[in-house]
């Protein structure tokens, strides 16, 4: 397994100078704390935290696994020391309110932070991970009592979260969730049902795990206007947050899956589970997606978090490990043949790895300034900013883990070629990345739902093509002070004018013949939503390569001249070699309708 180094130098570069995060920070008004200076201490802290206590435990984790007897799940060894020292060190708290225990920094920060720990052992990462969709949940829809009751704990890590939703009938189509949630005199709720899949369902970490569970009222609407939302504790909690008795929620079942072992994926069994209801009766998926988004950015930096170790465990292989000459000729005269990292082949998968990783990285921290200020609008008690921001952000969630999803395993499967068959055996830890990678196409929503979210409900549903236009506006923004420039940065700035109108046309025309062909949207979702992952990186490389060249011809950058050299060489590799895919896509989002549909399902056979 490799052994996980905190990619710092790349991160600065784009808070630092890309993203100009310093002056992001004094705007907002939680951002006054987050000084250079501090955002430094913190980067440092969290590298030290992963590199020398998570990352040790990712491989020996996946080996073990997590252990289900006699009620009780166990985590493997080391997991729960590391997650007292992650408890002590204040990790948690780094981007909640100070007044339930929180350093009331900035959302991006944590973002930050949680982007290295997933790199350096995702498995572990997820334990905390959901605790943070379920404080942000209570945060926006809880009671004041509720509030009093559950976040400081939940906040300092003393406890943890998780999200019920799935049940054994149904899984994005919530529509047919069964759950029953019976109210009681003392104005709690018996809750009773079965959920599956539940990432850190149950674990031996903290005293305690709150389950935010969708469920039924008697006589509520069906389908999803029938849908309330309830925090269920592990333990009763008391009015004054003390712990109680056990709760009627047990593990039923581990799931046996094909990586992330060292979580614990639990079926749970809730047998008149007390249970208290958060948001308004009958409106439950509608906070339950407070939640939602929340872990769809958080797996959308599990992307960028795979293609990152796989990077770093494949690069240093394909310069040690030796094989044949390059075809120009020896490079390597004195050993008994070149490395790897000779061969053209070779450099374009570690190129791709390099460029998934640095590209997804970009759109992540991009989207993370919206979020901050979405974040912000919440604290100030601005509604209508929130809901622009929030409006912002949904439009960038589903192309981020949708496409950056698809993009780190592609990433993950890439190292494991460079190591040919050794890495297809355990041994290097290759495999283990791969399958760890390829859950985050499946949960938090499919590919295939994010494609739906993205092309049916929010582009043209909800805006008629309107966050296409925003979106596109910014990247006119960018290319057109380059458009006329020479080299490499006048031609990405020239590609991507192109590719703003491309994407504008291409939209037009599916929103056209939607509305006379109801299954165009979904023929079309996925390969619109790879194209629209595809353009976007783009704009991310074209924002480091222009800061890349402006620092590298002013001699004023903190990185050496290689650095930047190398960002614009990637950002070249990536207009090149990658961006292009985006043509195929545009030509499958406009192909017939009745290529997928006209066979008829009786002819589905196997020969």
């Amino acid at each position: 397994m490799p052994q996980y180094k905190a990619p710092l130098r790349d991160m600065r570069f784009l808070i630092n100078d890309v993203l100009d995060y310093p002056a992001h920070y004094a705007k907002l008004s939680n951002g006054a704390e987050a000084t250079p200076e501090m955002v430094d201490a913190i980067l440092e802290g969290a590298a030290t935290l992963c590199e020398e206590v998570l990352s040790p435990l990712n491989a020996t984790g996946d080996q073990e696994g997590c252990h289900l007897k006699d009620g009780i799940v166990t985590t493997p060894k080391g997991f729960k020391e590391a997650y007292a020292e992650f408890v002590a060190g204040g990790w948690q708290g780094l981007s909640f309110p100070t007044e339930y225990g929180g350093q009331g920094l900035p959302m991006s920060l944590n973002l930050f932070k949680s982007e290295m720990m997933g790199a350096a052992n995702w498995s572990f990462t997820m334990y905390p991970g959901l605790s943070i969709g379920c404080i942000n949940t209570v945060l926006q829809f809880g009671s004041d009592a509720i509030k009093a009751s559950y976040l400081p704990r939940l906040v300092s890590g003393e406890w943890t979260g998780t999200m019920c939703l799935t049940e054994p009938q149904c899984g994005t189509d919530l529509a047919q969730v069964k759950t029953r949630a019976e109210p009681q005199a003392d104005g709690s709720y018996a809750i009773t049902g079965t959920k599956i899949f539940i990432s850190s369902g149950d674990h031996d970490l903290a005293e305690n795990i709150v389950h935010i569970v969708l469920a039924r009222l008697p006589g509520a609407p069906s389908g999803t206007r029938g849908i309330s939302l309830f925090v269920v504790p592990k333990r009763v909690v008391a009015a004054d947050g003390t712990l109680g008795d056990r709760n009627g929620v047990n593990c039923g079942s581990l799931e046996h899956k094909m990586g992330i072992h060292g979580n614990a994926t639990a079926v749970l069994n809730f047998d008149g589970a007390v249970g208290h209801m958060i948001s308004e009766p009958n409106k439950g998926l509608e906070a339950m997606f407070t939640f939602m988004n929340t872990a769809r950015i958080g797996t959308a930096v599990q992307g960028v978090a795979h293609a990152e170790l796989s990077f770093q465990g494949a690069l240093p292989y394909a310069k040690e490990r030796r094989s044949m000459r390059a075809l120009s000729g020896k490079k390597e005269p004195d050993q008994v043949a070149d490395a790897l990292i000779w061969h053209p082949d070779v450099r374009r998968m570690l190129l791709t790895q390099k460029a998934i990783a640095e590209g997804g990285r970009a759109m992540v921290y991009g989207a993370a300034k919206i979020a901050d200020k979405m974040f912000n609008a919440v604290a100030d008690g601005k509604p209508e900013a929130y809901a622009h921001h929030d409006n912002e952000l949904g439009f960038y969630t589903p192309i981020l883990k949708g496409f950056l999803t698809e993009m780190g395993l592609e990433a993950a499967n890439l190292g494991m070629q460079v190591f040919g068959g050794h890495g297809y055996i355990g041994e290097h830890g290759m495999e283990q990345i791969a399958r760890d990678a390829r859950i985050s196409t499946l949960y938090e929503g499919t590919t295939g739902i994010q494609a739906l979210d993205l092309l049916g409900r929010k582009v043209l549903l909800s805006t008629k093509g309107k966050c296409v236009r925003d979106f596109t506006g910014t990247m006119l923004g960018l290319a057109k002070g380059h458009v006329f420039a020479s080299g490499p940065l006048g031609k990405m700035a020239r590609t991507l004018v192109h590719r703003a109108v491309q994407w504008n046309l291409m939209t037009t025309r599916i929103m056209l013949r939607s509305a006379r062909d109801r299954e165009q949207v979904g023929a079309s979702s996925v390969d619109y939503l790879m194209y629209s992952g595809y353009v976007m990186m783009a704009h991310a490389w074209l924002q480091q390569a222009v800061k890349a060249t402006e620092l590298l011809r002013n001699g004023q950058g903190t990185e050496s001249a290689d650095f930047y050299a190398a960002k614009i060489q990637t950002a070249e590799f990536y207009f090149a070699r990658l961006l292009p895919r985006a043509d195929a896509h545009r030509k499958g989002a406009l192909a017939p309708t009745s290529a997928v549909m006209q066979m008829k399902a009786e002819h589905f056979q196997i020969a």
